[in-house]
């Protein structure tokens, strides 16, 4: 069989590598892939919908949140302050004016400690205010409308200056920048990252809950296959999930009943045909020879037939429950290839050898029954490994892509003249899909460029 085996470091007869291959497959999709099989590959899962939801309107939330309080609290508040400030400042100004000379010092003691103001008589030449600050605007407007007429903020040292004319006099009266600072901006920040935080953590705990029951449901369903080994899923949480997790069960009992008593009735029926059709092989033989020759090939021929019928129904009931040894796939495949009297070429696209842990029986009814499949449909098979793939390569007509699912099912034939001529059982197929879903492998069939038919089993 070694010289069957074809095995270099370069892909051969435009094969790729498993490298290439895998990296292809993950930057474009495969045109003969299940749409299902795309849409389940690509959607996000119902923990990231969910949680991007939340987020989103947690976001708006908090939006309109500082715009209201911004508008409704912060705005109002600020120019309640900046007009309590200017009546402060005017009013300072006009007690200063009223005051007798004698008296004055006092009162800006008074105002420097319990009220933060210094007032001067004498003007100091200052430089005007940055107004990077929304309250000094604010205050500046208050200031001109009390006073009637102008008013310009300066900065000294430490302090904001206004100049205020009041009864004759020029006064200069200076308070803190800080002193009614607001931060509308810091406000929002807090709010934010405060909330989305709050926001992230609440739907994550709660999403979670609801998730993990869901994931676990979706986890059994991908695997289950109607074996009799079946673990069934807890039934707690919610309600809701306590009745999806129960229903559930009860369907995967039902179908693994089903599954089991279709397997045995026609593994019963398929092997108690045998004797009937021991008994007419055993009439045929006692036959007197002046029988006509000819019948008694046409009754052998016909034998022959139910006996192959009766065999691939055998094959399709049995074959679930094997168990998976070490195989070293490129020399298995070639050993099983080697049975066939035609030979069929092995192409294998990589140099390192593949050890896999499977079921060698199924692997083998499997690939035995695509290139028997393949042999009947065209004159050149050939089986190519890439990876963990196996291609099964004929060169028939091919298959129309509307019957592909179809395919697979037990005795369907695009032949519908069912002749034995034409083709078997229609039970090929159906045994490969049954053993690759029983054993977690995937199959496919994919067009050839110039014609013929490729069908795909990934281990």
């Amino acid at each position: 069989m070694a010289e069957q085996i074809e095995t270099s470091l370069g892909p051969p007869d435009g094969a790729v590598t498993s490298a290439e291959t895998a990296r292809r497959s993950e930057d474009v999709p495969d045109a003969d892939e299940a749409p299902a099989d795309r849409g389940r590959r690509s959607s996000m899962s119902l923990l990231t919908r969910t949680n991007l939801v939340l987020a989103v309107s947690a976001l708006l939330i908090v939006i309109i949140a500082v715009v209201a309080l911004n508008v409704f609290v912060i705005e109002p508040i600020a120019e309640r302050s900046a007009n309590d400030e200017a009546a402060l400042l005017v009013l300072s100004a006009q007690t200063w004016v009223e005051l007798p000379p004698e008296a004055r010092p006092y009162f800006e003691l008074e105002l420097a400690q319990n009220h933060d103001l210094i007032i001067s008589a004498e003007l100091e030449p200052l430089a005007e205010a940055n107004l990077n600050q929304p309250y000094l605007s604010l205050l500046q407007d208050k200031l001109a409308e009390r006073l009637g007429v102008p008013v310009t903020l300066l900065q000294g040292d430490e302090l904001i200056w206004a100049d205020v004319p009041m009864g004759g006099f020029e006064l200069q009266i200076g308070f803190s920048p800080s002193r009614r600072d607001i931060q509308p901006l810091y406000v929002g920040i807090i709010i934010v990252v405060l909330g989305a935080g709050v926001v992230f953590f609440t739907s994550l705990f709660i999403v979670q809950r609801i998730t993990r029951p869901l994931v676990q449901v979706a986890e059994k369903a991908e695997i289950f296959r109607g074996g009799e080994n079946f673990e069934p899923l807890p039934e707690q949480g919610p309600r809701e999930l306590v009745s999806l997790a129960r229903n559930f069960n009860i369907m995967a009992r039902d179908i693994s009943a089903l599954l089991s008593n279709r397997t045995t009735l026609l593994a019963g029926i398929s092997h108690d045909l045998r004797t009937p059709l021991t008994r007419m092989r055993l009439a045929l033989e006692l036959l007197p020879d002046n029988v006509d020759p000819k019948l008694i090939e046409r009754f052998e021929r016909n034998l022959e037939a139910m006996d192959a019928l009766i065999g691939d129904a055998l094959r399709f009931a049995r074959g679930t429950g094997e168990r998976a040894q070490e195989v070293a796939l490129a020399p298995f495949v070639a050993d099983i290839l080697g049975s066939f009297e035609q030979p069929i070429p092995l192409e294998v696209a990589s140099a390192d050898e593949l050890h896999l842990s499977l079921a060698p029986g199924a692997l083998q009814r499997v690939i035995v029954n695509l290139v028997s499949n393949g042999l009947q449909h065209g004159d050149d098979v050939r089986v190519r490994l890439i990876g963990r793939d196996i291609h099964v390569i004929d060169s028939g007509p091919g298959i129309p892509e509307s019957a592909r699912d179809q395919v697979f099912q037990p005795f369907f034939r695009l032949d519908s003249s069912r002749s034995a001529a034409t083709g078997g059982s229609g039970l090929g197929l159906a045994i490969v899909q049954q053993l690759c879903q029983a054993q977690g492998w995937r199959v496919r069939i994919q067009s050839v460029h110039g014609g013929g038919t490729d069908v795909v089993v990934s281990l």
